[in-house]
């Protein structure tokens, strides 16, 4: 079975764009999705990469558009300036990586996180609103909110930053099959096409 690791940040809106399509083609191949939150900074760190309010003009207007367009294309409503962004998404994070430990699959309450941001205006920054969502689809909010503030859930994501640095994750969301990185939601058809024909993965070298 293949499997494929899933670096993300939960206020990243490409995330959210591709989020409900990861996870249809992890199912349709039968592919286990490892879900790793990361500390994008840490990341943009090693790309050269910046957050996009210290990005120039011209591209701060063509990520707009890119949002609108994307979201067109995948059939999703995005608010392109949500009430609440930049947040402080880290503490969903953790609620994810406690989940995992716990034994749970944490799509579909990191696809209310997501869309919390990007569709709705909610403040995920907020427990109560993580609370809400883990309510929400069926899960009880306080072991996961609890693990979620120890210091071993906060030490597997750094290690999941390490980890995608390593892959050579320019950025979020990244997709890592066989070694190989897909970075973008964009690549998820790329990524599929990998699954489905079984190629050796591509390397710079």
């Amino acid at each position: 079975m293949a499997e494929i690791d899933y670096y993300f940040y939960c206020a990243s809106p490409f995330t959210y764009l591709g989020h409900t399509k990861i996870c249809e083609v992890a199912e349709r191949h039968k592919a286990t999705l490892n879900y790793k939150p990361v500390n994008l900074p840490a990341l943009w760190e090693k790309s050269g990469a910046v957050p996009p309010g210290q990005r120039p003009p011209v591209r701060q207007r063509q990520r707009l558009v890119e949002l609108q367009r994307l979201a067109a294309w995948r059939g999703l409503p995005i608010k392109t300036e949500p009430k609440h962004w930049p947040v402080d998404a880290s503490l969903a994070d953790r609620v994810i990586i406690a989940l995992v430990a716990e034994g749970h699959d944490p799509r579909y309450f990191m696809g209310k996180v997501l869309a919390g941001v990007w569709a709705h205006d909610d403040d995920i920054a907020d427990e109560a609103v993580l609370a809400s969502y883990l309510s929400q689809v069926g899960l009880d909010s306080m072991p996961a909110l609890k693990d979620a503030k120890t210091a071993e859930v906060a030490a597997i994501r750094d290690k999941n930053s390490q980890d995608a640095i390593a892959a050579d994750a320019i950025g979020v969301p990244t997709y890592v099959l066989n070694g190989e990185a897909f970075w973008g939601q964009d690549r998820i058809e790329l990524l599929e096409q990998a699954l489905v024909t079984g190629r050796q993965p591509f390397r710079p070298h």
